[in-house]
């Protein structure tokens, strides 16, 4: 069974599973993260009659005073949809502040968990819960090129903004402004255009803040403030330095892995054994060109500080393209296994990195060149290649019709780092295989909502 197929038996339900079923389970069977099941929220039902009249009078009120703009605003939220512009929110603040691949995985997973158990809870209680639009109950506040949903109880947006707000500027404090406005501005569209109610809002920002408040309480305990007591061993064979990058990150409470040390590659081999000396001869013997040294730069870039920009921006545009977001749950649930696929390979590569502690290539052999920086860790497993491998393998799954373009990616990932001189060829497939499996139980975990 080659890894298309598995991947394609993983997401109809399991490998003996016949491909692709009758689609998805009800939504009230779809696996959560934070919230016991899509149902656990309780939301009450929609207003009387009497308080709607309110709600309506003050609507047609605030018609008068509609941005001139509402029309190419809201064509944009209801285009993406509130999960792909709080994710492309959520990614320009932490390239803005440089936080890096660890810390940006560490948000990534949470932000995505929290707004795919809330979009989740708002369709169920909407299934439970039908109201009439606005616009729907009074035609006058329609606004001509924009689409009135059927239902508008409780407000996914209203919910989605809530949670995505309180988490991400718990996270990234100072765009806490930024967040906000991005939250409000979501709301305000969807009344001046008649598409919700205020009372929608409400219900829905109440669930948002009770999903909002479970991430919160879990990722105060995730390990990441936790200081690490550890020494960093010497003798032959070991990496050499005094401050290794972000070794808490090796003993992080992960999202679908049995533990951190779950998908830990096999040893290395020996410093001084036939396998690492090929291996080094591969590295200073490698026929550089201005193209293996453009990649190298490139997966650098890509990889040191911002390798999650990349896969994120790669599934938010297919996302737009195929119109994802008139199926809200399930690009959740696409943005979810993304992140936590990313961010629980993280977890296992430094839980490697640090278990073995392996010396780099240019500490063995000082007299080899190297095209760019050495990061500040050991170098099994490669790291480049268990994110690299970690995204591609969700995204192949995803967009079948990509998975050449992005086994090519993810194979010029692992290889620019070989070009580079700063990897061993094993380091690099190792953390393939890494990557390639905290995927696949992403995938797994989140099969039903992905068929």
């Amino acid at each position: 069974m080659t890894r298309h197929t598995v991947l394609a038996a993983l997401l109809a339900g399991s490998i003996s599973a016949p491909a692709l079923a009758a689609g998805p389970p009800p939504l009230a069977d779809w696996p959560t993260f934070l919230i016991a099941r899509p149902a656990a929220i309780a939301v009450p039902a929609p207003p009387d009659a009497a308080a709607t009249a309110r709600e309506l009078e003050a609507l047609r009120g605030r018609s008068a005073e509609r941005p001139a703009d509402l029309v190419p605003r809201l064509r944009r939220w209801r285009a993406a949809g509130p999960d792909y512009l709080w994710n492309e929110a959520a990614v320009a603040a932490l390239i803005a502040r440089n936080m890096g691949n660890a810390p940006a995985s560490r948000v990534l997973a949470l932000l995505h968990t929290a707004l795919y158990d809330v979009t989740l809870a708002v369709a169920v209680a909407r299934e439970a819960n039908p109201r009439q639009a606005p616009a729907i109950q009074d035609p006058s506040l329609a606004v001509a090129g924009v689409a009135v949903p059927a239902s508008s109880y409780p407000s996914e947006t209203a919910a989605v903004g809530a949670a995505a707000n309180a988490v991400l500027a718990a996270l990234i404090p100072a765009e806490a402004p930024r967040f906000a406005a991005l939250a409000a501005e979501g709301v305000s569209l969807r009344q001046a255009a008649g598409l919700e109610w205020p009372s929608d809002a409400a219900a829905g920002a109440a669930i948002g803040e009770q999903v909002a408040a479970l991430a919160l309480a879990r990722v105060r305990d995730d390990g990441w403030s936790r200081p690490w007591t550890g020494t960093v061993p010497t003798g032959p064979g070991r990496w050499v330095g005094r401050e290794p990058a972000v070794p808490q990150f090796a003993t992080m409470r992960p999202w679908v892995l049995p533990s951190a040390d779950a998908l830990r590659p096999a040893p290395p081999p020996a410093h001084d054994s036939p396998q690492t000396v090929a291996a080094l001869a591969e590295l200073k013997s490698y026929p550089r060109t201005p193209r293996s040294n453009a990649d190298a730069v490139y997966w650098n870039v890509f990889g040191n500080a911002r390798n999650f920009q990349l896969w994120n921006e790669f599934l938010s545009r297919r996302a737009l393209e195929f119109g994802w977001a008139d199926n809200a749950p399930r690009l959740a649930a696409a943005f979810a296994a993304l992140a936590i696929a990313y961010y629980d390979s993280h977890i296992a590569c430094w839980d490697g990195k640090y278990a073995y502690w392996y010396i780099r290539p240019y500490q063995l052999d000082p007299g080899l060149t190297t095209v760019v920086p050495i990061p500040p860790h050991p170098s099994y497993p490669a790291a480049h290649s268990c994110l690299s491998l970690a995204g591609t393998t969700v995204l192949e799954a995803l967009f079948p019709a990509d998975a050449a373009l992005l086994r090519a990616l993810s194979q010029q990932a692992g290889e620019a780092r070989i070009a580079a001189g700063i990897h061993y060829r094993f380091d690099v497939e190792a953390g393939q295989e890494v990557g390639r499996r905290a995927a696949e139980l992403a995938l797994a975990k989140l099969a039903p909502a992905l068929r």
